[in-house]
């Protein structure tokens, strides 16, 4: 084709419009980051507003640690797969619990029947944190909590079992996820009213500040925000909302910023968009650092930090061709390396349909000590910072997330669109249009609508629920029951009820409930009849 032929075509260049909103450039230039922001903004690692970072040396010093979510049936055999994950090389430990456990109820409770164990270890007293952890070294290994609606029992079962095992608690590392708000919007494991449930997360938050002060009392979590439908700029919007409404609640308390901000934590969702996600993770902890700092007037750098947690997310998953999951994955830990997690979780092939064998959950330890020890991503710092397309994407994902931010406020605040179930409605909403078009073909999964192969679809297989775990579990409640100081649990229980009806810190109260080998159930029973439970709003 000749030039003149050419000069009258109109450019057919496909459009691409990010899931953000946001449309990709055929090119970017330097004028492309002068236009979207300060050059000034890219800084260096380990330097405010912490772009490229949050430490000067990132993996050159110390790789992300690895922390895979694990725990299934009881506590004997969480145990057991714990030890397996920690001697094959993980560095962190990620506890899930059963549903019972999650929302406050016993194991023989009748809403628990066929529940116990399911997707998770069952707990019901101290006794099963002692079993779980025994042996573990707290100080080498640290323990993230993946509890939200009865967080407040479980961090006080944690303490003190690593008080009884002689572990300092001044020194004591460790995460809760502790995030009630996005379990409205998300997970669904609430208990208590919205106003009380952000009471009680700020009672650990203010406890852990005074008596666990390395310890993170709270994660706050984007990633189940954007599992149910929020698009990635929602996801971080509404998370560092929902982070805010702690924060404000913590400061009226007449705590300083500088006091608790270090301590708390994030965890971000992966899946889509390979430089999308990038960008919005590093334009995120630009914006977080300047939230802190401009609107809290934290005068600690480190009360700035965006401490993640970020790996793979369950929904870009499939149970078509599950070993496609292990690509995808391999591609999630890449993202979350070149983004600068300071932690690093991968869901395992088989997860978008069961509980991960050993096996998968091996794949996944493995993805990533080899993305550490063979592919270079700790060699040096941020190598894709100064990249004009990651730094543009990097501006607009910050401004585009501030923007979002703001229309909440406008709206009401966070926590009163929680409350009405707005946001619910509105991410479910786009939940149900994401997976139309899914459907429809106009979202491409591979190997879900696209690259199919009929002839490959076969059965696959699911992690079996045991009866016989469960029959076990109650028994070991029910001996417990027999064998405690009966006199001193309904004491430790009337001491809980007492004071959150004084509107007390409840921490020191369930700590001695806990001791006494109280039952979550019975903690969360005694919470209930001052607080009541919430009752979910209705929409469509």
């Amino acid at each position: 084709m000749s030039k003149t032929e050419s000069k009258g075509k109109k450019d057919k260049t496909r459009g691409v419009v990010l899931e953000s909103g946001i449309e990709v450039d055929p090119l970017y230039t330097p004028e492309s980051i002068n236009a979207t922001g300060s050059p000034a903004d890219i800084g260096r690692p380990g330097q405010y507003p912490f772009t490229r970072g949050i430490h000067p040396l990132m993996y050159r010093k110390r790789p992300f640690t690895i922390r895979q979510y694990a725990g299934f049936g009881t506590p004997t055999e969480t145990h057991e797969r714990f030890l397996y994950l920690i001697a094959n090389g993980q560095t962190g430990l990620n506890v899930a619990f059963d549903l019972p456990t999650q929302t406050g109820l016993d194991s023989d409770d009748p809403m628990a029947t066929g529940e116990v164990g399911r997707v998770g270890m069952s707990v019901d007293t101290l006794a099963d944190f002692e079993e779980v952890f025994e042996g573990i070294d707290l100080d080498k290994i640290t323990v993230s909590l993946t509890i939200n609606g009865s967080a407040i029992v479980l961090v006080a079962m944690y303490l003190a079992v690593a008080q009884k095992y002689g572990f300092d608690l001044k020194s004591l590392r460790g995460t809760a996820q502790n995030d009630i708000l996005k379990e409205f919007i998300g997970r669904g494991t609430w208990v208590f009213p919205v106003d009380p449930s952000v009471k009680l997360v700020v009672d650990i938050i203010e406890y852990c500040a005074s008596e666990v002060p390395k310890y993170s009392p709270v994660s706050v979590c984007g990633y189940h925000i954007r599992e149910s439908g929020a698009n990635p700029v929602q996801e971080m919007a509404y998370a560092f909302c929902i982070a805010k409404a702690y924060i404000d609640e913590t400061l009226r308390r007449g705590m300083d910023i500088d006091e608790f901000a270090s301590r708390l934590s994030f965890n971000f969702d992966i899946h889509g968009n390979f430089f999308e996600q990038i960008a919005k993770f590093r334009g995120a902890r630009r914006l977080w650092a300047k939230i802190i700092k401009e609107e809290y007037k934290a005068k600690d750098d480190k009360s700035c930090w965006l401490r993640m947690i970020a790996g793979g997310g369950g929904g870009g998953l499939t149970k078509e061709q599950p070993e496609n999951n292990i690509a995808r994955s391999a591609y999630y830990a890449l993202i979350s390396a070149l983004s600068g997690t300071q932690t690093m979780a991968l869901c395992s092939y088989d997860e978008a349909y069961t509980i991960p064998t050993e096996k998968a959950a091996e794949i996944s330890l493995r993805t990533m000590q080899i993305l550490i020890h063979e592919m270079g991503i700790c060699d040096t710092v941020d190598p894709l910072g100064g990249s004009y397309y990651v730094e543009t994407l990097t501006n607009q994902m910050e401004s585009t997330i501030r923007q979002q931010m703001h229309e909440v406020d406008g709206w009401g605040g966070i926590v009163k669109l929680i409350a009405s179930g707005d946001i619910q409605k509105a991410i479910s909403q786009q939940a149900y249009e994401r997976e139309k078009a899914i459907q429809d073909g106009r979202l491409l999964k591979v190997g879900l609508n696209c690259y199919r192969k009929e002839e490959e679809a076969r059965s696959v297989g699911f992690h079996p629920y045991s009866e016989e775990n469960a029959r076990t579990q109650i028994a070991r409640l029910k001996k417990i029951r027999k064998d405690r100081d009966s006199e001193r649990v309904q004491k430790s229980l009337a001491r809980v009820r007492k004071d959150a009806e004084d509107n007390r810190n409840l921490m020191p109260a369930v700590i001695d409930a806990v001791k006494a080998y109280a039952t979550v159930g019975e903690i969360t029973k005694a919470l209930k009849d001052v607080y009541g439970e919430y009752e979910e709003p209705i929409y469509f």
